[in-house]
C-alpha cells in the first residue's frame, strides 16, 4: 500500500521560512515525479512545482526564486523549501507522486498524479 506522509506545517510570520517533507513509502522513490501542489480557502487546488527522477524541478511561474523543492533519494525523501512567505501562501499543501514515463518528465496537472499525501496546513500570519 502507498502511503505520502507529509509533516512540516504550521503558523510562520510573514517574511518567514518554512520546509515540508513528505516520505512515501509503498514505492521505489527513485522511479517517481514528485509533485507539491496547494489549496487555498475557497480556492482550487495549484500547481506548486515537481522534481523529477533526475533531481531537476520546475515551478509554478509565480513561486520561482522562493519556493525550491529538493529531494534525497537515500531518505526516501521530498522537500518543499518556501522562503519570503506572504499572507497569500497560507493553504493547505500537498504532495504528490506518479511513476516517471522517462528521467526528465514532470508532471503539472493534479490529474497526473496518483498517490497524494495527506495535506498540511500552512498559515502565514502575524
Amino acid at each position: 500500500q502507498v502511503q505520502l506522509v507529509q509533516t512540516g506545517g504550521g503558523l510562520v510570520q510573514p517574511g518567514g521560512s518554512l520546509r515540508l517533507s513528505c516520505v512515501p513509502s509503498g514505492l521505489t522513490f527513485n522511479l517517481y515525479v514528485l509533485g507539491w501542489f496547494r489549496q487555498a480557502p475557497g480556492k482550487e487546488r495549484v500547481f506548486v512545482g515537481a522534481i523529477n527522477k533526475i533531481g531537476n524541478s520546475t515551478y509554478a511561474d509565480s513561486l520561482k526564486g522562493r519556493f525550491s523543492i529538493s529531494r534525497d533519494n537515500g531518505k526516501n525523501t521530498v522537500y518543499l523549501h518556501m522562503n519570503s512567505l506572504g499572507p497569500e501562501d497560507t493553504a493547505v499543501y500537498y504532495c504528490a507522486a506518479e511513476l516517471a514515463g522517462t528521467p526528465s518528465r514532470y508532471y503539472y496537472s493534479g490529474d497526473q498524479y496518483r498517490y497524494w499525501g495527506q495535506g498540511t496546513q500552512v498559515t502565514v500570519s502575524s
